[in-house]
């Protein structure tokens, strides 16, 4: 562990490296991890400095505790930071800065949940690119039932994941739905119990984290790019990130490591 390689800026947020995995912990357990403003503004921090290090190939996000991954926002702060115009502008700016940053964020992301994922912590977990999740976790977006407008990333996020249906009735209902539901409607890739939540994230990262990492990037952003409607679609972007994969040091290395039937080790060059 390297606290400080990637200090936070709040203890509410622990962050460390672990190898080439960067480790974004919710630390809020008292409050069941729920997202106070501090929380919000470290996560594009953390990823901006990341996103610029060679040495960091992925990103997981969890929370601390047993009980929850993110419970929501933190409602003690509604009163200072939504009551007013002027602040609800600001929240919202916050917030979209941290769940765009984990969104566009260009190597892969991992959440894993276990227990309370709701609201804010459903926007995490959508924001990035695998979910995995112990069977007692519960989720639900209770926007409805407090009167708050959504912004327009989430609905994308949520829409991608689980069709428009699914997500009118997550939406629609308010409704708290367990970890098999989420897996069935393609909210959450994988459930694993308690004990082997951490080995399974343990086959993410080291499958991840061997893996080529220009080709893992392109793909990423190329499966981002094809969710456009064709007339946005780069296609001319996505196809210099394919010629990249093929100049680059890595295929050359994997040809080698196949041909002599060994694991390859790629650079990300």
């Amino acid at each position: 562990m390297n606290d400080m390689t990637y200090p936070s800026t709040t203890e509410r947020v622990k962050s460390w490296l672990e190898g080439s995995v960067l480790h974004i912990c919710f630390n809020n357990p008292a409050k069941h991890n729920a997202l106070s403003v501090d929380m919000w503004e470290a996560v594009p921090l953390l990823l901006d400095r990341a996103e610029k290090d060679d040495g960091v190939r992925m990103v997981v996000f969890s929370g601390a505790g047993e009980k929850a991954f993110v419970s929501g926002a933190d409602i003690s702060q509604f009163e200072d930071q939504r009551a007013a115009k002027e602040a609800v502008k600001k929240y919202e700016q916050m917030a979209e800065a941290a769940l765009e940053g984990i969104y566009e964020f260009g190597k892969p992301t991992v959440a894993a949940i276990n227990g309370y994922c709701i609201g804010g912590g459903v926007n995490v977990a959508i924001s990035c690119d695998i979910r995995i999740a112990t069977p007692n976790s519960v989720f639900s977006i209770p926007a409805s039932r407090l009167g708050l407008g959504y912004r327009v990333s989430a609905m994308r996020n949520l829409t991608h994941l689980v069709g428009p249906g699914n997500a009118k009735d997550i939406f629609f209902t308010g409704r708290r739905f367990d970890a098999a539901e989420a897996q069935r409607i393609g909210l959450i890739n994988r459930i694993a119990s308690p004990g082997d939540l951490e080995p399974l994230l343990k086959e993410y990262t080291d499958a991840i984290t061997t893996g080529a990492p220009l080709t893992i990037k392109a793909g990423k952003r190329i499966i981002r790019e094809v969710l456009k409607p064709d007339a946005d679609l780069d296609v001319e972007m996505c196809r210099r990130l394919i010629l990249d994969c093929f100049e680059s040091e890595d295929y050359a290395e994997g040809r080698r490591a196949f041909m002599e039937k060994r694991k390859p080790t790629f650079k990300g060059k």
